[in-house]
This record gives structure tokens, C-alpha cells and sequence, in this order.
């Protein structure tokens, strides 16, 4: 579905696509009212995200609250992206699962032990993709 401001609506295999094409998305997790979002580094297993952590506020929110948004975004010159997974966050906490995980080449980014694994299972995954070009002109005729 695209209208006519270059907005183009991305279908499951497409948010997955993109999804498997980075790296570094964003994980927003929520305890009462506070919100917080976090840079993470991440892969796509099978339809699910992984990522790893360390002990701390955002393995400590998670367990509080597992409701979580990981959003991943990329842009050229030319147009420009964005998927968002709604879904629920759990550590992996079975031998057999983080040893799995141990295989899949999920290395932190910066040099800190990250024991922990968090698995985001997708209850939603949404996109769109845009179209880049200068903004119009605001000022004069509009078309019909």
C-alpha cells in the first residue's frame, strides 16, 4: 500500500527482511510509568529477536514488565525505513537454550561480560518504508 506521500506499508516478510539486514535496533521497555528505550545489538532468530545483557535496569525492567517495543530503522539518500515488534521479552534461562544461543554469533558491541540472553517473541511486527525527496512547497497552490 503506498499513498501519495511516498509512504509505503511493509508486509511480514519484508519487516523481516529488513529486520535481518542490521544489526543495532532499540528496545523500549515500560515499569509503571516510566519508559525507557536502550541501543542493543541483536539477531534475528528464526521470527524472533535476541539480544544479550548484562545484570542491570534493563534486565531488571524486563522481569518486571515483559511488554516491550524493538524498533530498527535505515536510510540513503533515496528513501528510508522503519519496523516495529510489539511482543514480550524473556531471559533464556534452560542450559540447552542458551547454548543454542551461544552458537547463533551474537557478540556484544563494547567490552562488558553480557551472560544474559533476552528472547523478544513478536506479537506484532509492523513497517513502512518512505520514499526521500525534498518537502514541497508549503506556501503556494496545493494540487487537488
Amino acid at each position: 500500500m503506498t499513498d501519495s506521500d511516498g509512504v509505503h506499508a511493509l508486509d511480514d516478510e519484508q519487516c523481516w527482511e529488513r529486520l535481518r539486514s542490521q544489526q543495532l535496533g532499540r528496545i523500549v521497555t515500560r515499569v509503571g510509568d516510566v519508559m525507557d528505550i536502550f541501543p542493543v545489538n541483536y539477531i534475528v532468530d528464526e521470527h524472533t529477536i535476541l539480544i544479550r545483557t548484562a545484570e542491570g535496569s534493563k534486565l531488571f525492567e524486563l522481569t518486571v514488565d515483559d511488554r516491550v517495543l524493538f524498533e530498527v530503522d535505515d536510510h540513503t539518500d533515496d528513501d528510508a525505513w522503519s519496523v516495529v515488534v510489539r511482543g514480550n521479552a524473556h531471559r533464556l534461562v534452560h542450559s540447552a537454550d542458551v547454548a543454542r544461543a551461544d552458537t547463533l554469533g551474537l557478540e556484544p558491541w563494547i567490552p562488558t561480560l553480557k551472560y544474559n540472553y533476552v528472547r523478544i517473541q513478536p506479537r506484532t511486527v509492523s513497517g513502512r518504508a518512505f520514499r526521500r525527496a525534498p518537502e514541497p512547497d508549503r506556501y503556494g497552490i496545493q494540487p487537488y
